[in-house]
C-alpha cells in the first residue's frame, strides 16, 4: 500500500473534512475513513460492505472485470496447469514459489500429519449417522483445539505454524472421515505413500477388504479443484475467519467459523445447486425450455453455476476446470448418468446462444466442479466439505497475515440504527 498523497473531501453542513486516499499496488484507489467518526462523527454505511476495505492483504487479488485472479501476483490458470495444489500452499502460506528442497520438506511435514488424534474417532461416533458432513466437520474442526493444546497460542509463532500445518494435513482425513461415517463404512486412515490428492481419494472410496487403486487422471482432476479453491480474497467465509480471529480466538475455531459460514448455499453450496438444477431439468430434451425460461425476465429460474458475482466477464478457474471435467468424462463415460448427459449439453447449447455471450454468462468452477464430483462418485452433501478442505489453506494464510498485522484490532462494525428511542420501563401489571 502506497500513499498516493491524494485526499477526498467530505462535506457536512459547514464543515468539510480531508480524507487520504491510498493507493494499492493494484486495482482502485482507497478512501482511508479510520478517523472519519473521530473528527466528524458520522459512520459510514455499507450493507455487505460491497465498497468497503476491510484490512490490506497481500495474498490474493481479483480483477473481476478483467476476469483475473492472482495468488501472490501468479495467475491462477498458471498455477493449476503447471503447479500442484501442496506448492501453490506453500506460495499462499510463505508468499513465493518454494525451491525443490523447501517443497520436499513442507510436503513431507504435510503428510506426516495427516493422522488425527485416536480419540477423535470417538467424537465423530457422538453424530448421529444421517448428520451432514458439514455439520460434522464444523463440529470435529472445532473440536480440535482440545485435542491439540500444544498449538493454540497465537502469540508464539511456532505454535501458529504447527497449527497450520497440522490444519491443512488433517482436513482431508476429517473429510473423508464424515464422509464415511455419513455411509455407515469403516473410516480409512491416510496413508505417507499417495500424494495429497491421491490419499483423500483413498480415504473416502476405499474399503478394508480390498485393493483400491487411484486413478491419476482422477487425482489430478481432484488437485485442480482443491488449487482453484484454495483462496478467493475476501469472501464471506474468509471475512468470517478474519473476524473470529481478531478477537484473539485459536486457529481451530476461527477455521471452524470459517466451515460453518461456507455452508450457507448463498457461499459454498453453490456446486450443489447446480447438480440439483441438472436433477430438475431432468432430460437433454429438457433443456430448450429452461434454457428460455432463464432468458424470461418474469421466470424466477435461473441457471445455476453460469456467471459469477466478481467475475464480470468470465470465471479464469473455469477453463481449466472444464479441461478436467472433460478428461474424467472422457474416463469414466456419461451415458448411464443422466445428470452429467444434461451438463455436457447445457454448456454447448448456452455457449452457443447469444443471449448468453451478451450477458457474459458463461459456466463457473462451480458447475464443472459439481460434474466432477458427481462423475467421481461423490454425494451432492460432500460438496461443500471438499470446498472447505481446499480452502483451509487460504484460511490459513489470511489468519496467520491479520496476527502478524500491527494494525490488527477486534472487528467492530457500526450500525445505522433505525429501532425505537429512548422508552421508560412499564410495570407488567400497566401494560
Amino acid at each position: 500500500m502506497t500513499d498516493s498523497k491524494k485526499s477526498a473531501t467530505l462535506t457536512i453542513g459547514e464543515n468539510s473534512f480531508e480524507l487520504p486516499i491510498l493507493s494499492p499496488t493494484t486495482g482502485p484507489d482507497v478512501v482511508d475513513i479510520r478517523k472519519l467518526y473521530a473528527n466528524a462523527g458520522v459512520f459510514t454505511y455499507d450493507p455487505g460492505f460491497t465498497s468497503t476495505a476491510s484490512c490490506d492483504s497481500t495474498i490474493t487479488f481479483i480483477d473481476g472485470g478483467k476476469g483475473e485472479l492472482l495468488h501472490r501476483g501468479y495467475p491462477i490458470d498458471q498455477l493449476a496447469e503447471k503447479s500442484h495444489y501442496l506448492e501453490v500452499c506453500y506460495l499462499l502460506l510463505y508468499g513465493n514459489l518454494p525451491s525443490a528442497a523447501e517443497l520436499e520438506t513442507f510436503e513431507t511435514t504435510i503428510t506426516r500429519h495427516t493422522m488425527i488424534h485416536e480419540q477423535m474417532h470417538n467424537f465423530f461416533r457422538g453424530f448421529r449417522r444421517d448428520a451432514h458432513p458439514m455439520a460434522t466437520m464444523v463440529g470435529v474442526v472445532g473440536a480440535m483445539s482440545a485435542f491439540y493444546h500444544d498449538s493454540t497460542d497465537i502469540s508464539d509463532p511456532r505454535q501458529r505454524e504447527i497449527a497450520t500445518h497440522r490444519l491443512i494435513a488433517k482436513m482431508p482425513t476429517i473429510a473423508a472421515m464424515a464422509y464415511k461415517y455419513s455411509i455407515g463404512q469403516p473410516f480409512v486412515y491416510p496413508r505417507n505413500d499417495l500424494d495429497y490428492a491421491s490419499n483423500f481419494l483413498h480415504m473416502c472410496f476405499s474399503v478394508p477388504s480390498e485393493e483400491y487403486h487411484v486413478n491419476p487422471i482422477l487425482a489430478r482432476a481432484m488437485d485442480r479443484i482443491f488449487t482453484l479453491h484454495a483462496d478467493h480474497e475476501q469472501n464471506a467465509s474468509t471475512s468470517t475467519v478474519r473476524l473470529a480471529s481478531s478477537s484473539g480466538a485459536n486457529p481451530f475455531a476461527c477455521i471452524a467459523a470459517g466451515i460453518a459460514c461456507l455452508w450457507g448455499p448463498a457461499h459454498g453450496g453453490a456446486n450443489q445447486a447446480c447438480l440439483e438444477m441438472l436433477a430438475q431439468i431432468g432430460t437433454v430434451d429438457h433443456i430448450p425450455e429452461f434454457i428460455s425460461r432463464a432468458k424470461d425476465k418474469d421466470d424466477p429460474f435461473r441457471l445455476m453455476g453460469f456467471g459469477h458475482r466478481v467475475y464480470k466477464n468470465f470465471d479464469p478457474r473455469a477453463k481449466v476446470m472444464k479441461q478436467s471435467a472433460d478428461e474424467v468424462l472422457d474416463l469414466l463415460g456419461i451415458e448411464d448418468n443422466p445428470k452429467l448427459q444434461v451438463a455436457k449439453e447445457l454448456e454447448k447449447q448456452a455457449l452457443e446462444d447469444p443471449y448468453f455471450a451478451e450477458k457474459k454468462l458463461f459456466p463457473n468452477v462451480d458447475f464443472y466442479s459439481g460434474i466432477i464430483l458427481e462423475a467421481m462418485g461423490f454425494p451432492t452433501s460432500m460438496f461443500t466439505p471438499i470446498f472447505a478442505l481446499s480452502r483451509t489453506v487460504g484460511w490459513v494464510s489470511q489468519w496467520k497475515e491479520m496476527i502478524a498485522d500491527p494494525q490488527n484490532k477486534i472487528g467492530r462494525p457500526r450500525q445505522l440504527y433505525l429501532g425505537d428511542t429512548s422508552r421508560d420501563y412499564v410495570d407488567i401489571e400497566n401494560r
